[in-house]
């Protein structure tokens, strides 16, 4: 905390804002910090951030557009630490700075804050994604409900694609269904999938070979099935001229491929090559995270923006070894009880642990 001397010696602080930065504060107006009438009784700006280093600099001038410029008149109640010579200015400018704690600050991994966050004291340092409280009860509870009732994906998933082929043939297979299971339910890709088998497409020679056009009949109806099937013969053409005929062995391969994408990835990493890089979150996880609050800042409610986010947030607590079976376990529990729209919140075993229970408006088959 700041002290500073009785009001009729106070010190004054001007704050200058150029156009694009905005402040609390009248440019003209002096701050004093006794209470008087006639002047703010704001704390000193920096109280508010807690163990946070701040330098207040004594400058005349800063050009740049944006920033904040500080002109002080301080005759006493600082000490002066240092001096520094500007790449702008032959002479020395005498540096002012006010000590804080800054151990904490550091531990924590947290920079300082923008100009704006100075000005508006809304910068916060707790951005730390913390294990959620009984995400093991939820599991089983999701996994109980999981086992008594049945969803296309144990099935129709993407994994499921080529269980008969042979481990070269069969991360292909599984490519080929993650690829054509964007923006399209399990029941139609299962269908595409078995559709190329049936014509003998299911493979790299296969599809290098054929035309866009029989690719677009034999995949539709499943979602942007035009584009896909260009996207397929790329692709096809690429693991037959640089992958010996197999598929990319790592991420950042996999993602060079047109059409696939990180849920994709980490879907054939761990399926096809049993490589266990990162969790699959599709729409489906992505949504269910979110419900549950698995997702959301330590002391906010902030939760994750896009599939990816979610993916990075799980990550952070979820223990390594319910990475894979976590995609198809929500997955099943989305298409049956957590739907995306009308969700069973009545027959759901955890809906006593879910902040986002009922709601939203109940299915008519819903208990609740």
């Amino acid at each position: 905390m700041l002290s500073f001397p009785p009001p009729y010696k106070s010190s004054i602080i001007i704050i200058v804002l150029t156009p694009r930065v905005s402040c609390r504060f009248p440019v003209s107006t002096p701050i004093n910090f006794s209470g008087r009438r006639g002047f703010h009784s704001q704390p000193p700006l920096s109280s508010s951030f807690g163990h946070t280093k701040f330098a207040m600099l004594r400058k005349k001038k800063r050009s740049t557009q944006g920033s904040l410029r500080l002109e002080e008149n301080v005759n006493e109640g600082f000490d002066v630490d240092e001096s520094v010579t500007t790449p702008n200015s032959k002479r020395k400018r005498t540096v002012r700075k006010e000590e804080f704690d800054v151990e904490t600050l550091e531990t924590q991994g947290c920079g300082l804050p923008e100009i704006e966050d100075f000005g508006y004291q809304n910068f916060t340092t707790s951005t730390v994604l913390r294990m959620p409280p009984n995400w093991k009860k939820v599991l089983d509870g999701i996994r109980q409900m999981r086992a008594a009732q049945g969803a296309p994906v144990d099935s129709m998933g993407c994994e499921k694609a080529g269980s008969f082929l042979l481990p070269k043939e069969r991360r292909f297979a599984i490519l080929v269904s993650a690829l054509l299971s964007s923006q399209t339910k399990d029941e139609v890709t299962h269908g595409a999938v078995q559709r190329l088998s049936q014509k003998g497409l299911l493979t790299v020679e296969g599809i290098a070979n054929s035309s866009e056009a029989d690719l677009k009949d034999v995949i539709y109806p499943v979602g942007f099935y035009t584009r896909k099937a260009g996207y397929l013969k790329k692709v096809a053409i690429l693991c037959k001229e640089q992958y010996n005929g197999d598929i990319p062995k790592n991420l950042k391969d996999l993602l060079s491929l047109p059409g696939i994408g990180p849920k994709m990835a980490h879907l054939i990493m761990n399926v096809g090559w049993e490589d266990v890089q990162g969790i699959c979150v599709d729409t489906h996880v992505h949504r269910i995270s979110n419900r549950l609050g698995w997702v959301s800042f330590s002391g906010m409610k902030q939760n994750t923006k896009t599939p990816e986010e979610t993916r990075k947030a799980l990550e952070a607590w979820l223990p390594r070894d319910e990475w894979v079976p976590i995609n198809p376990l929500l997955v099943g529990f989305g298409q049956t009880v957590c739907t995306p729209v009308r969700p069973r919140c009545g027959e759901c075993l955890v809906s006593s642990f879910c902040p986002a229970a009922f709601k939203e408006t109940a299915s008519p088959s819903s208990k609740a």
